[in-house]
């Protein structure tokens, strides 16, 4: 029996008995009597909770919370951004496979990965408009296979930086093209580029996968669609270009589908329209990229937030416990923002630590991964915003030339694989408990305390 799923039926005999000692004459799924939700069941071939007679659903939102068939879903996550080239290519295909089962096997429930690759080494896009139909056929592969692991997938469309094509590539096609483009920045505000990033937009979503038949749109396996992967612009620190184009591509996005949640992919720096929340930004060039967290996440068309945490690239590179301080902070603050300002979820959709830090070890990285999922359960067991968290980034063995240094391999650091799966078990607990209209101030309060907070199982 594998580590998780020995941990998941530990835990939740625990918790069973805490609950119905404490409160026994109370139903013990469903929080109060009168909202008693369906019986839900534990799958230990896929390592997930249930409901029964559940079929494979979209994703929804439900104010600061996300909602799978009427129950939440605070989730645990990871990124692998390469999923889609190595799937083109079948001397690596297996190696997505790998690294979802993997992630299965330790109850991650999200990925977060590309839907692009523009104008590069094994291109989706060769030029605006022209696609490789083996790389989309790549793609196809990762979203069924997703789906086989009970793993849903956050899609991005475009990357500000110039891995893999990003605004760069736009900029340079749009030259191409003869356009009078003096900035990378021009990508967010010339409407022949805001043309190409919306044919792509409308491509991907109006894709029929080879192996489903179901077109992306369509498809609950797609948990979310991504704006663009850390948008920034630094030409306007005003924000007023970026805000302008995030509020017409969400729109877009949703007039095409207005089934799956949108987010925009920001790192979460507060900006202009929030200067009392400047004091929790990293550093003082956060607040002048072009990003304004609070009013980008007000635009129409948005559904939660997203934020990022690189205390290594963004404090100092010299690991410390500024790093886990500053942590603890910058997450409560957007919490908090997003309960108080958005009344949405809010995803910290990146986080990591480089083993190339001065000072780095396991240990550290251990404490860093336990200081983001404490700070999230503080919001869970309160039905608060912070929904989840995806680190970065999940590789298999036999990947690690492509490791940017910030890769985990679950087989060679057992003590974060067994804090990762320890984080799975206690969601996936928690939200087979919890139905969607439950009272937080509930007399289990104290049983959720026990079994969330307890290290070892």
């Amino acid at each position: 029996m594998g580590t998780y799923q020995q941990q998941m039926n530990t835990i939740l005999s625990l918790a069973f008995f805490m609950i119905l000692v404490g409160n026994p004459d109370t139903p013990v799924f469903g929080f109060m009597e009168e909202e008693q939700s369906e019986t839900s069941l534990y799958d230990s071939t896929t390592n997930s909770f249930y409901a029964d007679g559940e079929d494979w659903s979209m994703v929804q939102k439900d104010g600061n919370q996300f909602v799978v068939n009427g129950q939440p879903f605070y989730l645990n996550g990871f990124n692998t951004y390469w999923l889609m080239v190595f799937s083109a290519d079948n001397s690596t295909r297996g190696k997505v496979t790998e690294v979802l089962q993997q992630a299965s096997s330790v109850g991650l429930t999200v990925c977060r990965t590309w839907a692009f690759n523009d104008g590069q080494w094994r291109a989706l896009q060769k030029s605006p408009g022209v696609y490789d139909e083996e790389v989309f056929k790549g793609l196809d592969f990762v979203v069924s296979e997703a789906k086989k692991y009970k793993i849903r997938l956050i899609l991005s469309f475009a990357n500000n930086w110039d891995a893999y094509g990003g605004k760069p590539q736009y900029v340079k096609w749009g030259k191409d093209a003869g356009l009078n483009l003096t900035s990378d920045d021009d990508f967010f505000s010339h409407p022949t580029l805001r043309g190409y990033y919306k044919a792509h937009v409308k491509t991907v979503l109006n894709r029929v996968n080879t192996f489903t038949n179901i077109t992306y749109k369509n498809d609950p396996t797609i948990f979310a669609w991504e704006l663009m992967n850390e948008p920034r612009c630094t030409s306007d620190p005003s924000g007023d270009k970026l805000q302008s184009w995030i509020q017409e591509m969400a729109v877009y996005v949703k007039s095409i589908d207005a089934k799956h949640l949108v987010e925009i992919g920001l790192e979460g720096f507060y900006g202009p329209s929030a200067p009392e929340r400047a004091q929790f930004n990293p550093n003082s060039y956060a607040t002048q990229v072009g990003t304004d967290f609070i009013r980008n996440h007000q635009a129409l068309g948005v559904d939660f937030a997203s934020v990022h945490i690189y205390p290594d690239s963004w404090i100092s590179q010299t690991i410390s416990d500024a790093h886990l301080q500053f942590t603890k902070s910058w997450m409560e603050a957007h919490i908090e923002d997003a309960e108080k300002y958005l009344n949405m979820p809010v995803l910290f959709s990146e986080f990591g630590v480089s083993s190339k830090d001065p000072g780095y070890n396991s240990s550290f990285r251990d404490t860093f991964f336990s200081t983001v999922y404490n700070t999230l359960l503080n919001s869970t067991k309160k039905g608060g915003s912070g929904a989840g968290s995806l680190f970065w980034q999940l590789f298999p063995e036999g990947t690690e030339y492509m490791n940017d240094d910030y890769a985990i391999v679950l087989s060679k650091s057992p003590s974060t694989s067994n804090i990762i799966s320890l984080h799975s078990t206690r969601l996936a607990i928690f939200n087979s408990l919890c139905s969607r209209k439950c009272k937080w101030g509930c007399k289990k309060n104290g049983a959720l305390d026990t079994f969330l907070y307890r290290d070892e199982l």
